[in-house]
């Protein structure tokens, strides 16, 4: 099951355990249980800490607990955790043997107080970047808290459950039987909507902090090259975000990045992050600002937040990024989530043979188009104007392949469906304005961005008729010592590269702002 290079780094990991424990696994005679099986066998060979059973009595199977001796951790995998969830497989192999987790002081603490039982189920994707997030995060509680308990179940595998439970989306979390949240989530989000005193506590936390020099609104990557940059100076630096590492962590494969050929953005997001916290930066997380402030000359900035809480600062650094753009038609909002999906690499696998379409022919529409092919039944492509703007090999890739079909000049109209889920798509054919009707049962929405700029309509701040940041070279907005970098601004050509850049440009001229005022 595990080639000989991976064993030899798993060998490496596993001599971090320091606690005997025991995988007890719930097969049958099919062929993914036999692959399990191989997969489990290969784990016990690396370590004398682990034990196999093959007792188990889970109904789900394939599946696996893994326990200490006498003691239930609350840990099940149902299914195969290979892909993006290996990695999820190995830290909970590592903690549940006594390797200490990351998580800091308090907020293990604040997993231990939990109250009442919680039990989890979260359905993921092995293709899925953003489930591993939350079946890690989710394992990490019900080894901290004996009153948490955690299934992490590949929707895949067990299409019957997600048939019956309609589920459309990954990762689908579940708590005590009842929905309980859907798409990528933090180990803090969860925490949060579980403890409901954590959001009030970490407000009034917030409010008692002094007068920042440099408060960066937003974590990706123009935020955190703007705290790096900030703190190299030797000053006071913040960063307040919704959630570090921002769109980045929707993204999957990242290959233009100069100097790093490949990664992927949940590495990259973690990279971000790791190098933020080397300076003395304060990071404060789950922080989505609802209102800014600007100060009279002379005075703080002020920047309010949903969560109740306020920070101070003699600059500022606006870098809330963007999101995906919706189509904005009757029907979106009402089955996102039951057909409508904005993350071809998260969702792809639950339409597996299915009829999907892909709105966008830019690179990231064609993109999507040409991965969903190999999983769903047939793509249809819609594009709104009478040409793809993707590039020319995506194109080519696209064209293709056999079961795709394109179509041009297509306006959408409308996201047909039955009450519970998409069952089709109304398009207007813009050169005739002729009505049609696509038969589907999922569209994948890939039409651009929208500045995350809302919160700013009241403010003084000088907004584009897009709705994005106007900035001058130094990054520096229409209200003295407020900057902003990233894709939030008029900068062009929205990339993570540039992003970097004007994070940094804007840190420095914040600095340079702070010593000549």
């Amino acid at each position: 099951m595990l080639d000989d290079n991976l064993k030899t780094q798993l060998k490496a990991y596993l001599a971090k355990v320091t606690q005997p424990f025991e995988i007890v696994a719930s097969l049958d005679d099919g062929a993914k249980s036999k692959e399990l099986h191989g997969l489990l066998t290969d784990l016990v060979g690396l370590t004398d800490k682990i034990t196999l059973k093959l007792d188990g009595q889970d109904a789900r199977r394939p599946s696996f607990a893994i326990n200490r001796p006498g003691e239930e951790t609350g840990v099940v995998f149902a299914g195969i955790p290979m892909g993006h969830e290996f990695t999820s497989l190995v830290l909970a192999l590592l903690q549940i043997g006594g390797h200490p987790p990351k998580a800091s002081d308090e907020v293990i603490e604040q997993i231990k107080g939990l109250e009442g039982e919680l039990n989890f189920e979260t359905y993921f994707s092995l293709s899925c970047q953003n489930c591993p997030d939350v079946v890690q995060a989710l394992n990490l509680m019900a080894i901290l808290n004996p009153n948490v308990h955690h299934v992490a179940i590949d929707g895949a595998l067990f299409q019957d459950e997600v048939k019956a439970r309609e589920i459309m989306s990954v990762p689908s979390v579940y708590l005590n039987g009842e929905p309980f949240d859907q798409g990528r989530m933090s180990l803090e989000q969860i925490l949060a909507k579980v403890d409901t005193g954590a959001a009030e506590r970490e407000a009034a936390k917030l409010n008692d902090k002094t007068t920042f020099d440099t408060l960066m609104i937003g974590g990706g990557p123009a935020g955190a090259a703007a705290a790096v940059y900030a703190a190299r100076k030797g000053i006071r630096t913040g960063v307040a975000a919704e959630r570090f590492g921002g769109q980045v962590l929707d993204t999957m494969g990242i290959e233009n990045l100069i100097s790093v050929p490949r990664t992927e953005g949940p590495k990259l997001a973690a990279a971000l992050e790791e190098h933020v916290k080397e300076y003395e930066v304060d990071i404060m997380n789950l922080q989505r600002a609802v209102k800014l402030v600007p100060g009279q000359p002379g005075e703080a900035h002020e920047v309010q937040f949903e969560s109740g809480a306020s920070l101070k600062a003699k600059t500022l650094v606006l870098a809330t990024g963007a999101r995906w753009r919706e189509m904005g038609v009757p029907g979106e909002a009402e089955y996102r989530n039951k057909g409508v999906a904005y993350c071809p690499h998260c969702d792809g696998p639950l339409f597996k043979g299915k009829r999907v379409a892909v709105i966008g022919g830019g690179n990231s529409g064609v993109e999507a188009a040409i991965d969903l092919a190999g999983i769903v039944g047939h793509v249809t492509l819609v594009e709104f104007m009478d040409e793809m703007r993707a590039d020319a090999v995506l194109q080519k890739k696209l064209r293709s392949l056999p079961n795709v079909e394109i179509i041009l000049g297509a306006r959408t109209t409308e996201v047909n469906g039955d009450g519970k889920r998409v069952n089709g798509l109304t398009y207007e054919e813009r050169a005739s304005g002729e009505i049609r009707r696509l038969d589907l049962e999922g569209i994948f929405v890939q039409i651009g961005l929208v500045p995350n700029t809302e919160w700013l309509k009241d403010s003084p701040i000088e907004l584009s008729e897009r709705g994005e940041i106007v900035v001058d070279a130094r990054g520096m907005t229409s209200v003295p010592g407020i900057f902003a970098a990233g894709d939030v601004t008029t900068v062009p050509y929205k990339q993570i590269v540039i992003a970097m850049g004007e994070g940094s440009k804007a840190a420095l001229g914040a600095f340079d702002h702070l010593i000549r005022s």
